[in-house]
C-alpha cells in the first residue's frame, strides 16, 4: 500500500482536537499543525535573529506541520490520559512511532527517508524543543480565543499551559510570549489596519 501518504495527511483535517471540552471554535489537527508550523517558524526566526544561534527555521516549520500526523491514525488522546502516568506516556509514544512508521510505508521508497526524518526522527533532534514550545504556544492562544468568545471551559487550561510556558528555558518562549502574545487580547478594530 504505497503512495497513500498524502492521501491521508489531507485527513487530518477529520480530526477534532480538544475533544473533552466545548469549543466554541472547533480545531482539527490540519490547523492547528499550520499554526504550530507558522510558530516554530517564528521561534526559528527569533533563535537565529534575535538570540543570534545559528538554526534553520524551515527545518522546524517543517517538523511543525506533521507533528501530529500519528493522530490521522491514532486519534487525539486527551491530555489528562496521555500525560497521567509515565507508563502511558511512554506507551502512547511508542503507538505514535508505529503510527508514523505506518504513514511512512505509504510513501515510494526514494522520498521515504525524507519523510523519516520530519515524523519518526523528531522526538531525538534538538528540532523538538522548538516544535514543542511552538505547540504549547498554539495550545494557549487557543485557550486566549476560548475565553475571548466567552467560553469558561478553557479557564483552566489557559492557566494551565500559560504556567508552563512561564518556566520555559527557551528565551525564545518568552520573547514569543512578550511580543506576540498580547495582540491575542485585542479585537480587530483594536489590531488597527494595516497600511
Amino acid at each position: 500500500m504505497t503512495d497513500n501518504f498524502f492521501a491521508y495527511i489531507s485527513r487530518m483535517r477529520y480530526i477534532g482536537r480538544w475533544s473533552l471540552m466545548r469549543n466554541s471554535t472547533p480545531e482539527n489537527i490540519q490547523e492547528h499543525s499550520h499554526m504550530v508550523a507558522v510558530i516554530a517558524h517564528a521561534l526559528g526566526i527569533i533563535r537565529r535573529d534575535v538570540m543570534g544561534i545559528p538554526c534553520e527555521p524551515e527545518k522546524y516549520a517543517a517538523v511543525a506541520l506533521y507533528h501530529d500526523c500519528s493522530e490521522i491514525l491514532t486519534g487525539d488522546l486527551p491530555t489528562p490520559i496521555k500525560y497521567h502516568s509515565k507508563q502511558i506516556k511512554e506507551a502512547y509514544r511508542q503507538v505514535e512511532e508505529l503510527a508514523c512508521n505506518k504513514l511512512l510505508d505509504t510513501l515510494p521508497g526514494e522520498i521515504r527517508p525524507a519523510f523519516a526524518e520530519l515524523l519518526v526522527g523528531q522526538t531525538h533532534d534538538e528540532l523538538y524543543d522548538i516544535v514543542k514550545a511552538a505547540d504549547k504556544l498554539s495550545a494557549y492562544i487557543k485557550c486566549i480565543e476560548e475565553r475571548r468568545a466567552g467560553n469558561d471551559e478553557f479557564a483552566s487550561a489557559e492557566k494551565q499551559t500559560r504556567a508552563v510556558l512561564e518556566v520555559s528555558p527557551l528565551p525564545e518562549v518568552k520573547y514569543f510570549m512578550e511580543h506576540f502574545i498580547p495582540a491575542f487580547e485585542l479585537t480587530l478594530d483594536e489590531l488597527g489596519t494595516i497600511d
